[in-house]
């Protein structure tokens, strides 16, 4: 304590020190003390309120980023950090008032339990030797924590006057006059004295009561008004309220009664600080309070499926467990493994194990996080399925004992999932799950740590190189697989009669990322469409829907008269015939564009929305992404700027089919290796590797 004494009282000290000699009233300075630190404090408390009003301004973008990564903490984490400094928002501001206050308490208590030294100015080595001589008059072995109070009061008593004087201190009885003009009361309460439970029926006990009383009007003031507070949950207010009553309480009874005094005062002056500030800057000139309550809504609709969600796992417990063992305690030598993040990511292995089961004698080992995933019921043997969740999983991996792990999951040993500890010549292969960059959709240093990434096209393979000599990394092989599942989109739009559409057809198909054309745009281009002779689709990103229900139903409302035949507003997605039956799609950043152009070789209108990026470094390599780089080659590409363009624009992509349809082979065959090959060329691969592991297992 000696160290709060010396540099945190001591200031105070002098403050309180001039306060006193203000007034003569020891009450009195320690009210006027406490307003001058309210006073001194105002600029902080005008940041404070500024960041609490920004926090609470950017809690819908903080809420649709939970709801957009609900489950993902690291990559919630991430973005909010990203939005944060963005908005140059500091978390970490809110908590400084209350380290202040609580230096200032704990300052206030060494002023208080050193008068001589902070009150009267005496030397601290004469404070000291005073001290001793007071405990040697009591017979005590030390007077405790109130040491100087207790020696002032006896330098006070008459009765002690000779006892002091007989140590020969000079200039003593100047002191001993100090003390004397020093009056520890206030309204008849001993500022000095520490108040007792048996002493709550006095005025002493006054001070505990009102602490407790002025605590929970600041609580109460708090949680209707402080523009933070109020955002919490009712369980979150109290639970903290009740706490912070029943704790002040408790400290003002291991105190002198000087602290709880400045305690209750603080908390008045704190509750028309609140006031004063919710006047100087109102939070609802700055806060869109209908928005804040659209992405509460959102959220705690996620909230409530992801609930449904567990307790739809809940009877897959046991199951997940006797996986979880079964896969651990197999002793055959696992070759090959494959993982997926749930039943919808098979499309992506298919043609590969299809390749693989027909040119090899392998057993494939499927982790998968969905009990009710495809692979359970396939009836393949040689295909054996676990399902494990995604807490199990990460220790899962950590255990891995296994030749080759194919995955669609980045971010190996970056974020939750480590490579093994057991075996370190694992062979860990990374396969796309789309054709775009992936330095641009992908964090930063998300492949890193993959031993094998298979490349849709050269874009990727030249990203892989350039980043492995930006950061000094080691090679990794890059295969040329190309795409198996837009193989199989391509066959199966080949093998479709295709008919003409009675009207030309414009499907709006965007992403649901911020700022996508659902609400960027929407309404602008629906005009812009609707001058031409066509059918309009709108179908809406199904994440989108699941999030924002009521902005559809608020586009419905808006389009109702018009909505019949020749325009369609789709939020059923269990067919996807409106899609590829579509003569154009217009979409943003959505992955649908690349899919649709290059199966059906149909162009693409691209709106330039705010793009999307995952990795803030990507920029840093000279590879220009292929998702800003192709747009333009399989349609054409608008800013927002330029929307009035938008219908002349489709009118000639609408115009012109045989054209387009020439320029996206070319782009399709330059851009994506081994077309109709994707799958046969991973498996390829895979079945070389076995051959490699079973000749090196048979020569050891």
């Amino acid at each position: 304590m000696s160290f709060i004494n010396t540099y945190i009282g001591t200031p105070l000290g002098w403050i309180m020190y001039l306060c006193y000699r203000l007034v003569r009233d020891y009450g009195i300075a320690i009210l006027l003390f406490t307003f001058l630190s309210k006073i001194i404090l105002l600029p902080l408390s005008i940041v404070v309120q500024k960041n609490s009003i920004k926090m609470i301004r950017l809690q819908p973008e903080i809420n649709r980023i939970t709801a957009a990564h609900y489950g993902d903490k690291d990559a919630i984490t991430d973005a909010t950090m990203v939005l944060y400094k963005r908005e140059k928002y500091s978390p970490v501001l809110g908590m400084v008032p209350m380290i202040i206050q609580i230096l200032l308490v704990l300052g206030l208590i060494q002023v208080i339990y050193n008068p001589m030294q902070h009150l009267l100015h005496i030397a601290p080595d004469l404070c000291d030797t005073l001290v001793n001589a007071a405990t040697a008059l009591r017979g005590v072995e030390h007077l405790g924590s109130g040491a100087q109070l207790k020696t002032m009061q006896m330098l006070a008593d008459p009765a002690n006057y000779d006892y002091f004087m007989g140590l020969g201190i000079p200039g003593l009885e100047d002191v001993i006059a100090q003390t004397r003009t020093v009056d520890m009361h206030f309204l008849g309460i001993d500022l000095g004295a520490v108040p007792k439970v048996t002493q709550l029926f006095s005025l002493l006990g006054l001070v505990p009561i009102l602490s407790c009383l002025s605590t929970f009007a600041l609580c109460w003031a708090q949680n209707r008004d402080n523009v933070l507070q109020r955002e919490q949950s009712f369980w979150s207010q109290w639970g903290v309220s009740l706490f912070t009553v029943a704790f002040s309480t408790y400290f003002t009874f291991l105190v002198p009664a000087g602290v709880g005094i400045y305690w209750i005062i603080s908390n008045v002056f704190a509750i028309g600080n609140l006031y004063f500030m919710n006047f100087l800057y109102p939070p609802a000139k700055s806060i869109d309070y209908e928005a804040l309550e659209e992405s509460k809504k959102d959220l705690s609709e996620i909230k409530a499926r992801e609930a449904a969600q567990k307790k739809r796992l809940e009877p897959y417990k046991q199951k997940e467990k006797a996986d979880y063992d079964r896969f651990l305690r197999g002793k055959e030598p696992k070759r090959l493994v494959f993982y997926s993040e749930g039943g919808g990511f098979y499309k992506y292995f298919k043609g590969m194990i299809e390749y693989t089961l027909a040119h090899s004698d392998v057993t494939i080992h499927y982790i998968t996080s969905d009990p009710e995933d495809p692979v359970f019921t396939m009836g393949e043997p040689r295909i054996v399925g676990y399902y494990i969740g995604d807490m199990k999983l990460i220790t899962l991996m950590m255990k891995m004992d296994a030749d080759m792990v194919v995955m669609t999951m980045p971010d190996l040993e970056t974020y939750h999932i480590k490579r093994s500890l057991v075996r370190k010549d694992i062979e860990y292969i990374y396969t796309d799950h789309g054709v775009s960059s992936d330095n641009l959709t992908l964090r930063t240093h998300a492949l890193d740590h993959f031993d094998t990434l298979f490349c849709v096209g050269p874009h990727q393979m030249e990203e892989a190189r350039a980043i492995e000599k930006l950061y000094g990394l080691k090679a990794r092989r890059c295969v040329q697989v190309g795409y198996g599942l837009l193989d199989e989109m391509t066959e199966a739009w080949e093998q479709t009669e295709h008919t003409a559409n009675a009207k030309k057809t414009i499907l709006i198909g965007p992403s649901w990322q911020k700022d996508n054309i659902m609400d960027s745009c929407i309404d602008a281009l629906v005009e812009q469409f609707s001058r031409l002779d066509c059918r309009i689709i709108i179908r809406p990103h199904p994440q989108y829907v699941r999030l924002y229900g009521d902005r559809i139903e608020a586009l419905i409302q808006r389009y109702q008269d018009r909505i019949g035949e020749d325009f369609v507003i789709q939020t059923d997605f269990s067919s996807t015939d409106t899609v590829y039956s579509a003569d154009l799609l217009v979409t943003d950043w959505s992955n649908v564009g690349y899919e649709f152009a290059l199966s059906t070789l149909k162009p693409v209108l691209y709106i330039n929305t705010p793009m999307k990026v995952m990795n803030p470094e990507y920029d840093r390599i000279d590879v220009k992404p292929f998702d800003i780089r192709i747009r333009a080659q399989l349609g054409g590409e608008l800013e927002l700027t330029e929307l009035d363009r938008a219908g002349a624009v489709a009118e000639e992509l609408l115009s012109h089919p045989e054209k387009y349809r020439d320029i996206i082979q070319s782009v399709k065959e330059k851009e994506i290796y081994n077309l109709g090959r994707g799958a046969e060329a991973a498996g390829r691969y895979l079945v070389r590797r076995i051959e490699d592991l079973e000749a090196q297992a048979k020569s050891n």
